[in-house]
């Protein structure tokens, strides 16, 4: 993928596919590293799915017979000599504390280093896509960090839903300022 942030919106909506009500996207950089971690609470996957899940040609999907976003995410953050993992707890062994949570590594100074993008739109279109989820966000950078716990908005928001055009425009204006204070 061209940007990270299409990586992000790819796992997330796996997540959401999974069947959680709670995603985790951390995002913590250094001068030099950035990981990604996304958490999820949904279903998991089971030990032999999981096994097998950065091979391209294992997919749950029922259109085709490829799925390239986590091995492509694999081989992104490989490639700059970083790493990846996902762990995965399937909710049939683990009924209390199931989920899946998918970590890559990058170095940053690395040629083959894929910027991180248009995250604000990848972090809006998933809480629009999926209001009922709690979406928790935090980007921590050696200036600064950026947050957003969607369960917050919804206490101050009352009975207005999360994908109001309304609310999506203030999340989106609210992270671009939140950056802005740590560019």
């Amino acid at each position: 993928m061209k940007e990270l942030s299409l990586n992000i919106l790819d796992i997330a909506k796996n997540s959401v596919k999974a069947g959680a009500t709670v995603v985790s996207i951390t995002l913590t950089e250094t001068d030099n590293m950035l990981t990604m971690a996304i958490a999820d609470d949904g279903c998991g996957m089971k030990p032999d799915f999981l096994e097998r899940v950065t091979d391209p040609f294992s997919t749950t999907r029922t259109t085709r017979k490829v799925g390239m976003g986590i091995p492509f995410l694999k081989l992104a953050a490989e490639q700059t000599g970083g790493s990846f993992s996902i762990t995965s707890k399937h909710e049939s062994d683990f009924p209390d504390a199931h989920g899946t949570v998918t970590t890559a590594v990058f170095c940053k100074d690395s040629i083959d280093f894929t910027p991180l993008g248009d995250v604000i739109s990848s972090v809006t279109t998933l809480i629009q896509g999926s209001p009922g989820i709690r979406w928790v966000f935090t980007h921590t950078t050696p200036k600064g960090d950026v947050t957003l716990d969607t369960d917050e908005l919804k206490a101050v928001l009352g009975d207005v839903p999360l994908d109001n055009i309304e609310v999506i425009m203030w999340i989106r204006d609210y992270l671009k300022e939140a950056y802005a204070e740590i560019a």
